[in-house]
């Protein structure tokens, strides 16, 4: 009697055992489901009901960690990849994502210490290569060219680390450097549209300007007709007095980007010295630079847009509160509420062809999620549904 007395309590204990360890697994896989439909909050609301402080569970606090860094909750996730680092130390992708997530909250100081951490289990080129982002961001550029130097010693084609380093020598002006640093990739890919191109400006800048003229017009036979091609192309040419090849470039530039006050002004220095008739050909240049000096475009925005604000709030004067506004935006395009704010006008005038080009164009640009994003995409579904109302039969 005793015996099956003992067995029974035995059983009655393990089951529970069973039941939890079934519920957790079950948990487990319906938390991974909705992470990979992006449902990350729901997501971490399920496997946070898992966590247990007095028995730490590394699968759980995995894909919790995944949740919050695949969420942009960067604060979270750091303290869980430092608790998973702490709990095992010799695991490198938790050290990774902890220098993932330092650096993703502009934490420079911490993800450049997590980085080294790694380097300590392995010699990871990309690694490397954030360590160098690290000391980049908080502007030591020596740390940070050593850090890149040791990524290109390990991957010599790195494209994107070579450009970063290339970059960080223009800036110290370290010309001989850039070139340099850029010959053992160039050996291999010499028409590399990336890197090329920058030794092209450390050959202009250094004042070797037919070296500069020859990368740049080889880009140019190549097809590159991007605006530092044409522009650094230009100035070379003029200074090797070819100024009808300067011309031709800087006005190739312009059509790309009309916004360089500084080219403008070398647009019309070459006319001045070709001596074209001043008031015909060398004066609208310089009103073009004077019109781009005066007035400062910051402050311009921020009239119009108290101008639009007012006419806004009128609500009577949609059309002048929409000149504003893009007055605003023209100024200033990276004010994007001007552009839902001009939908909204469209929208309240029954303009809807105009509101939904506004609309959309602010969906665009703007990050979605956000309440502007929603204001936006709610208009924009209702004023479609209006549209599809009207042409009905």
């Amino acid at each position: 009697m005793r015996k099956y007395l003992f067995i029974a309590i035995w059983m009655m204990a393990c089951v529970p055992l069973w039941a939890q360890t079934s519920h957790r697994d079950s948990i487990l896989a319906e938390a991974r489901y909705l992470k990979s439909i992006y449902r990350t909050d729901d997501a971490i609301e399920k496997l946070s009901d898992l966590v247990q402080p007095e028995a730490m569970d590394e699968v759980v606090l995995a894909e919790l960690a995944d949740c919050h860094f695949q969420s942009g909750d960067f604060e979270n996730a750091s303290g869980t990849y430092f608790l998973l680092s702490s709990l095992k130390p010799d695991n490198i992708l938790y050290k990774v994502r902890l220098m993932q997530t330092f650096y993703r909250m502009k934490a420079y100081q911490q993800s450049i210490q997590a980085g080294k951490a790694v380097l300590k289990l392995d010699s990871i080129p990309a690694v490397v290569s954030y360590i160098g982002d690290g000391y980049r961001q908080i502007k030591q550029t020596d740390s940070a060219l050593w850090y890149y130097r040791r990524a290109l010693a390990m991957k010599p084609m790195n494209e994107t680390v070579l450009s970063k380093a290339m970059g960080l020598l223009l800036d110290v002006k370290d010309y001989e450097g850039v070139i340099a640093i850029s010959k053992p990739f160039l050996a291999e890919d010499p028409d590399n549209p990336t890197i090329a191109p920058l030794q092209g400006v450390a050959f202009y800048r250094k004042g070797d300007y037919d070296a500069a003229i020859n990368v740049f017009q080889r880009q140019e036979d190549l097809g590159n007709d991007s605006y530092p091609i044409h522009f650094f192309l230009g100035q070379s040419y003029w200074h090797t007095q070819a100024k009808y090849r300067a011309e031709q470039e800087l006005h190739a530039a312009w059509q790309i980007d009309s916004s360089d006050v500084n080219l403008a002004y070398t647009i019309a220095s070459v006319k001045s010295e070709f001596l074209y008739p001043f008031e015909e050909v060398v004066k609208p240049w310089l009103d073009k630079v004077m019109d781009m000096l005066q007035p400062d475009p910051a402050m311009m925005s921020r009239v119009h847009q108290l101008y639009g604000l007012g006419y806004y709030r009128k609500q009577n004067s949609w059309d002048k509160a929409i000149e504003h506004y893009k007055e605003a935006y023209r100024y200033n395009p990276k004010y994007l509420p001007a552009l839902s704010t001009i939908a909204y006008c469209y929208q309240v005038k029954k303009d809807y062809k105009q509101a939904i080009e506004w609309y959309e164009k602010y969906l665009r640009l703007v990050r979605p999620g956000t309440k502007g994003y929603e204001f936006a995409k709610e208009n924009l579904d209702y004023i479609k549904g209006e549209l599809f109302m009207e042409e009905q039969p």
